[in-house]
């Protein structure tokens, strides 16, 4: 806190900023940004960030990414950024329970995106498997790709009531939903790159180029197991959880 500048001081740097550039040459429109403003371990302040701030840069376009190229990925730089106080949102160091609650919608979300995934590629399956033949046989005639085929259904499935049941109990007002925000993103992340990855083997090598998609899913859904907090990350989290409730039957 700066009283003669009338505001906050931010400076640092944060990558893997989804939309940070829409160009490649400077920062996107606004951003809200979680800073550090006391001693205390909770001691975090929302603030709204705008393009142009002086201070306020784009670091670096990031390039070369394995999937999600569609999505623009950067480094934000903060070089004393003067933050007035009309640029805060909610109350000085009051934003961990919102950083929070925001973490869990956002990892929920990008289970829903596993979900979809898994989708695709399971039609893409059974579209191919019946419209390829070997031996005089579609592909559905063999139990190998029957095996490949039905346990991604169901897996599919599975991750689709977890997902949809979550969502149906969710209190958007509020944190709490932490251990089955990480649970249901460790389930349906690694489910939807296992999917993607049998319907590549299903298709052979038309299942490695491009031309037939699938290839790409895979690419994306690794980095479920990364972006939103990294599968171990949920591993640590919900054995902490699942510690406290040690004394406590699950419903």
């Amino acid at each position: 806190l700066d009283e003669e500048a009338g505001g906050y001081i931010l400076n640092g740097a944060k990558m893997w900023i989804t939309n940070g550039t829409l160009t490649g040459k400077e920062t996107g429109d606004i951003f809200l940004i979680y800073a550090r403003t006391g001693e205390g371990r909770a001691d975090i302040t929302q603030f709204v960030v705008e393009r142009g701030t002086e201070g306020f840069n784009l670091g670096q376009k990031i390039e070369d990414k394995l999937g999600m190229r569609a999505s623009m990925t950067a480094e934000l730089v903060f070089d004393n950024v003067l933050i007035p106080a009309n640029n805060i949102v909610g109350e000085v160091n009051g934003a961990t329970l919102c950083m929070m609650r925001n973490l869990e919608i956002e990892r929920i979300a990008l289970a829903a995106m596993a979900l979809g995934i898994a989708r695709r590629c399971i039609d893409d399956m059974k579209r191919y498997a019946a419209e390829r033949t070997a031996f005089g046989k579609d592909l559905f005639s063999f139990g190998q790709m029957q095996r490949h085929i039905a346990e991604s259904y169901s897996e599919y499935m599975a991750g689709r009531c977890y997902v949809y049941g979550l969502c149906n109990g969710l209190d958007l007002s509020t944190h709490g939903n932490g251990l089955d925000a990480d649970g249901v993103k460790l389930y349906c992340a690694p489910m939807a790159k296992t999917v993607a990855d049998r319907a590549i083997q299903l298709m052979g090598g038309y299942g490695y180029v491009g031309e037939y998609n699938v290839e790409r899913m895979f690419r994306d859904a690794k980095l479920l197991e990364i972006g939103g907090g990294t599968n171990e990350s949920h591993h640590k989290n919900m054995s902490r959880d699942l510690r406290k409730m040690s004394a406590t039957k699950l419903e």
